[in-house]
Order: C-alpha cells, then structure tokens, then sequence
C-alpha cells in the first residue's frame, strides 16, 4: 500500500487498524497536507455492508467539529475501495501510556475533563460513540485529547443493528477483543446503546488511568461479560483520591440510569475535583429514590455560590467573581424566586462548610455552585444544582461561549436553573434574560476589573476602578454598565466622604443618567439615582420612584430594598419599613453594612436595648467596622452609659482616621467629664476642617453631644449648604436629640422637605 493513490491522497505509511479498516498516514496532494487516512480491510472491499457501515461512520462524525474529536476532511472511494481522511493527529495513544505506568491522579483528571466535554459535543449533536477505549484516545505532545474512529457511531434516533452481533463472539474460547471490556451491561444484554453508555466507557477509561488496568478481567469473552454484568469492578488503588474513586464509581453503576445522565455531569463532576470540590458534590443526578424525592416545586428560594476559578490565575478572579455576581443578578430579576444578594454568598469563598451547613445559615431550599473558566476568547461555565436539605444532587450543565456572548451565556443558565426548579416565570421577565446582547469583550473585560476593585470600597480600589470604567467606554462609548460603574464610583467617593458632596454626587448623577439613556433596564443604574436624589437632592418623592423601579427590574435587590426602608423611616413611615426591611435582611443575611444600619434603625425608633444587640451581632462579625462603633456610641449615650459611649466614640474616630480626636476623647475624659471630652474632639476636628476637607456633620455631632447647641446648629448649617449625604438622616438620628425643639433646627428640616 505505501506509494498507492487513493484519488488525490499518496499512502506514505501504515499507523494502525481497527475493527472495520486500515488507517494510513497520507498527502493530501490538493491542499498539501498530511492526513489519516482510513480504509476498508482488503476482505471487506466486496462488502456492501461494510461500506455504508463506514460511510455512516463518516456521515455521522464529519457533523462533529471540536477541538477533542478527530475532524473529517472527505469521503470517498477510488478503485472501488471506500475511504476517509481524518485529521493527521500527532502523539501516542492512551492505552499506550497506561501500558507503561498508570498516570497521576492530576493528569487523568485533565485527560478526563477532555473526554467528557467531546462527548457532551457530540451526544448534543444526537452522535454515540459506542466504542470509546483508551486505544481510540491520542493525547498530542501539548497534552490535548484527541478522540478517534466514530467506528460504530450512530444517530441516537437509529435502531440499534449490531448489539448482537458483538454479543455472538462472547462464548469463544479467547475471544478477549479489547472494545468488550468498555461495554456497558445494557451493550451486554443486547439493549439499545445510548449517550448513558459512553458514559461507562468513559469510567472505564477514567478508571484505567488511576489504576494501570482494566476493572473487569476475565481469560474468556465470557468470563469479561459475566464480570461487567454482575460484578463490581476491581478495587482502585488506596491512593485514589476518594472524589475521584465517586465519579468514577458512578460512571460505572450497572444500571443506565443511577449513572450520570449526561456527560456534561462528569465533567462537571471532574472540574469540581479540579477546583477543590467535595465528595458529596459529585452525585450525578440517579434515578430518584422514593424516600429520597426532591420536588423542584418546592424550591422557592436558593444562593449561588461562587463559581471556582479554574484556571488557577489570581489575576483572574476579578473574572469568577463577575459571573458570579451575573448570574445571581439574572436569577433575581425573577420575582417568584428568592435569591441571595452577591455580598452574603461572596463570605463562602473558600469556606470549607458543606453546603446543607450554608443552606441553613441563608435559609435557602437549594444552593447552585460551579466553575468558570477562561481561555482567550472563550468561556465556560459549569453549574450544579443541589437540593440543600437533603444534598441531593438535582441538575448539572456546562455552557461554552465566545466572551462576546457572555451576557446570552450567563441568561441561558439562569434560565434553565429557573425551568430545572419549575418556578414561574412571567412574560416581561422571560423577555428580559432573553434580550441579553453581544458585548465588547475588551469593554466587558475591563467592567468586570472595575467591579472587582469598586467592590473595595477604599480610595485606591475606587481610583482603580474608576480608571477601568473609563478604559471600557474608550473600547465602547456605548457600554451602559460602564457608566453605571462610573456613577457609583463618583456616590461611593461622596459617602465616604473621600470627596466633598457638591464634587461627587453630580458627577454620580450626570453618569447615571447616561448609563439610563443607553439602557433603562440595569437595576443598579436606577438605585445610584435614588441614592443622589436621597443624600444630595433631598427629592424623596423622585428617590422612592427610582427604588421602586429598580426593584421592578430586580425583586431581590437587597440593598435597594434595605435604603428604600431607611427613606420609609425617614419619611416616618415606619409601618411600611418593617416589612422592607425584613425582606432585605432575608436575602442579604451575611451582608454587614445592613446589619449595622440595621441596629442604627431599632436606635432611630428608640429600641435602643434591641440596637444594642443587633449591633453587637455586626461586631462580632467585623470588630473593625466604623459605623458599627458609631451605632454603639450613639445607642450608649441615649442609655446614659457615658464611659461605654466615650470608648466606641474613640474607636469610631479611630477607624474613621481621626487618630488626633479620638487622643482628644481620652485627654478631655481624663480632665474632665463626658461633655468635656466631646468639646475638646469637636475643637479638634473643626481645626483639621480648617485645613482640609473634612464632613462638617461630624464636626456637629461632636459639639451636639457636647450640648453645644449654637456651634453644633452652626456646622449642621455648613452641612446643609454642602449638601453632605448623612444629613438626610436629620429627622431620625439620635445625635440630634437635644436640638430638635429649636426653631431653627425645625426649619432645617422645613427646608429639606422633611416632616417635622
């Protein structure tokens, strides 16, 4: 054969064989390529069968076009003999590197992940392999995995013609042929084969990676056919890491239907091993149990964990945590479902509770967890869904894009979780996580740092931020979450009084209405504006407006919800706060900044011993948190408990890095008394403001607690010509006590619109 044409293709050498043909390296003297050729064994060339079999081989893997399966360049015949030309694939095949050493446990799970996702490619396209084994697997000199010879594909819709024809050999004597041992038992009994059993010959595959052989062994075709169907396979080695033993375990349960359903749910399962997934994790979704039923309609409420980041880069974690956050934020605009807000899942990153252990503590019905993974331009999402309550295993997907579908990418998984737990969906709701659109990756890419920096909430993460916000409208001026990004950077600058108000909060306001001209539909957008009419503009009938349409487009807003209860109290609407803020609390649980304003809440409607526990709650979770210490000084000083209120006054300034009055509190307590003290910090503090720019609110709660009613009413005055952000506050803060029947503390009120 070497030097023969077969049409325009020149035999150069032999390279293997198989069950139906002869496969030889060729030049393709057309488009000067090598390929692999395949041909009919000389004793079938006058056998029809034989050639519409290899024909349908062909036919049915030319539709499969994957960077793991071998691709089909032409079929055709010459000199009466049918052929194929395959893709020249260079390396060595598996089964001859398991046949020197078996491999470690790393290394089987990077070839495992490979084969799994070229037979979800090809199951999604209605294409069984059939005869999977490792000697069909080359792995190139890069470490890829090349999946060969559809020998005995068939369409999923296909009759099933040659189960007994490879059962007619099990009986002789040595007939040991090496596609048996990776037949599943349903092959075996003459069963119709489907996707479920290349899944145990992927097990099979997977399991003599780690162990150096095969599980089922036998001298006779009999003995090896008898052991797959009624016998459990050999013992893996100890050292098998015991995830690994369960997936594979699982591939291989003799019954079609307690194994993995789908292959995407292997690789799922493997990636989750890759990315420091658990044992219980693993579970394919079996056939339910009656003690063991699940019922999705049940599930009213669930928390997405955060996706794994498996490519193992730190620099891209900005990109796990920013589809994190899309999908929980496609989830929630759904407003059948309870969905957990991103700042109380983000606290499990890394955290090693199992998940009927978080479940709990978000009083969740089912948690979805996953991975994401980024190579170039393409991205991919596996996520799982588990019933919390008993751990069960529910669904498993993977999803694959280029990064310019992302948004579609994100909206679809959202959309089958929703369909998997069978919760309503309503019309506007369904259009609305179908209208995601194509987006610039490099804008998109930059949006996603900006978030991940914003999230920091310190002046350089601000700065940082801000300058990726900026680089994604100079790859896209027409990127409407880049000028969202934009206004909560200039909000978030004023409210941490990085910036004077009359600086950030036009700034904020200019860029949010940007982003609402490019798109009204971004949630976000709508609650910055509410937050510049509220803390600016004292506008509370345009503020509520804003939250109440950003909660239209985001029923699980948490922190939209919680601000739009702090504006209800404001407004002395206390009857309606109490529902919204339990709603906020239940889906943001873990989020401290509400669990803090919480406790200032209970103060504002003077339950001060309950503020003192809730605040002590948040402390307990972050010591060092400001506003915490302020809550405490304010509610200890309405108990008269002056000693206690002095020292969170301190640590407040402290934290706050006003290092200079908190010594001032010290010196002017140990000199003299409570009133004392607060003189000498409010001097101080109104020196810095001589100098620098300081918020002159604080400056008046000082004087304020120093029963300095004219220097106290004097800087609440500079606070209301800077418009500075607190003082909507001004009606309910407990600072303010001992000034509110001054007529001209009353028409500061009057001037903000507030009621008296």
């Amino acid at each position: 054969m070497i030097g023969k044409k077969f049409g325009h293709f020149c035999i150069l050498e032999k390279i293997g064989a198989g069950g139906m043909g002869e496969v030889y390296r060729a030049h393709d003297e057309q488009l000067n390529r090598d390929v692999a050729l395949k041909v009919l064994l000389p004793r079938d060339f006058g056998d029809e069968t034989a050639r519409v079999r290899l024909l349908r081989e062909a036919r049915a893997a030319a539709g499969l076009n994957h960077p793991h399966i071998c691709i089909i360049h032409e079929v055709g015949e010459a000199g009466g003999q049918a052929y194929i030309a395959m893709e020249y694939v260079q390396g060595h095949t598996l089964s001859a590197m398991v046949a020197q050493e078996r491999l470690p446990h790393e290394q089987a799970l990077h070839y495992g992940v490979q084969l799994a996702d070229a037979l979800e490619h090809a199951h999604a396209r209605g294409v069984v392999h059939r005869d999977l084994k490792s000697a069909n697997v080359i792995v190139t000199p890069e470490g890829r995995v090349k999946v060969l010879d559809f020998g005995l594909a068939r369409r999923l819709d296909e009759g099933d013609l040659e189960a007994t024809r490879s059962q007619a050999s099990l009986t002789q004597p040595g007939a040991v042929v090496g596609t048996l041992s990776y037949m599943a038992p349903e092959q075996l009994r003459g069963e119709p084969a489907d996707s479920r059993s290349d899944i145990w010959a992927l097990g099979v595959v997977l399991y003599e990676m780690v162990a150096g052989g095969r599980p089922f062994q036998g001298q006779t075709g009999y003995e090896v056919s008898s052991a797959i169907l009624s016998r459990r396979p050999a013992p893996l080695p100890g050292d098998v890491p015991a995830a690994m033993r369960a997936v594979i375990e699982h591939c291989m349960e003799k019954e079609p239907g307690r194994r993995y359903q789908s292959a995407s749910e292997v690789r799922a399962a493997l990636e989750a091993i890759q990315s420091g997934g658990t044992t219980e994790q693993l579970l394919p979704r079996r056939a339910p149990r009656r003690k063991r039923t699940v019922s999705r309609k049940r599930i009213q409420s669930l928390a997405v964990l955060p996706l794994a980041n498996l490519s193992r880069d730190p620099e891209q974690e900005y990109f796990a945590d920013g589809m994190t956050e899309a999908l929980i934020s496609d989830l929630a605009k759904l407003r059948a479902l309870k969905v957990i807000s991103r700042t109380s899942v983000m606290r499990y990153t890394a955290n090693d509770k199992s998940l009927p252990e978080i479940a709990e503590e978000l009083n969740v019905d089912a948690v979805v967890e996953g991975s994401v993974l980024r190579v170039g331009q393409q991205v991919r999402i596996t996520a799982q869904l588990i019933h919390a309550a008993t751990d069960t295993h529910l669904w498993a997907e993977s999803y694959e894009r280029d990064l310019q579908d992302v948004l579609l990418l994100q909206s679809e998984v959202a959309r089958t979780i929703a369909r998997e737990i069978q919760v309503a969906v309503t019309p506007e709701e369904s259009r609305r996580l179908a209208s995601a659109r194509p987006v610039n990756p490099e804008a998109h890419e930059a949006y996603l740092k900006g978030r991940f920096h914003w999230y920091k909430l310190t002046r350089e993460g601000l700065d940082t931020a801000m300058e990726y916000f900026q680089l994604a409208l100079e790859k896209d001026p027409s990127y409407a979450p880049a000028y969202s990004g934009i206004a909560n950077v200039w909000a978030s600058r004023g409210e941490t009084g990085v910036l004077p108000p009359h600086e950030a909060s036009p700034k904020a306001k200019a860029a949010a209405l940007k982003a609402t001209e490019l798109d009204d539909t971004l949630a976000e957008v709508h609650v910055a504006l509410a937050s510049v009419k509220t803390a600016y503009e004292w506008d509370w009938a345009g503020a509520e407006k804003e939250f109440q349409r950003a909660l239209q487009l985001n029923p699980n807003a948490a922190e939209a919800i919680f601000f739009y209860a702090d504006l209800l109290l404001y407004m002395g609407r206390s009857k309606e706060w109490s529902s919204e803020v339990e709603r906020a609390l239940a889906l943001d649980p873990l989020n401290l900044l509400m669990q803090c304003f919480y406790g200032w809440h209970l103060l504002y409607l003077k339950r001060c011993d309950e503020a003192v526990l809730q605040l002590r709650k948040a402390l307990h979770q972050e010591p060092n948190y400001a506003a915490t210490r302020l809550g405490l000084w304010g509610a200890f000083w309405k108990k008269q408990r002056y000693e206690e209120a002095l020292e969170e006054a301190r640590k407040y300034h402290s934290l706050s890095g006003y290092s200079d009055v908190a010594e001032a509190l010290a010196r002017g307590y140990a000199e003299s008394d409570y009133q004392g003290a607060m003189k000498l910090a409010a001097e101080t503090l109104a020196a810095r403001a001589a100098q620098t720019h300081v918020p002159a609110l604080r400056v008046a709660r000082l004087y304020a607690h120093a029963e300095d009613k004219e220097r106290a009413l004097e800087w609440l005055e500079k606070a209301y010509e800077a418009h500075e952000g607190p003082l909507c506050r001004l009606r309910v803060v407990w600072d303010w006590d001992n000034l509110r029947d001054d007529p001209r503390f009353q028409d500061l009120l009057r001037r903000m619109n507030l009621p008296k």
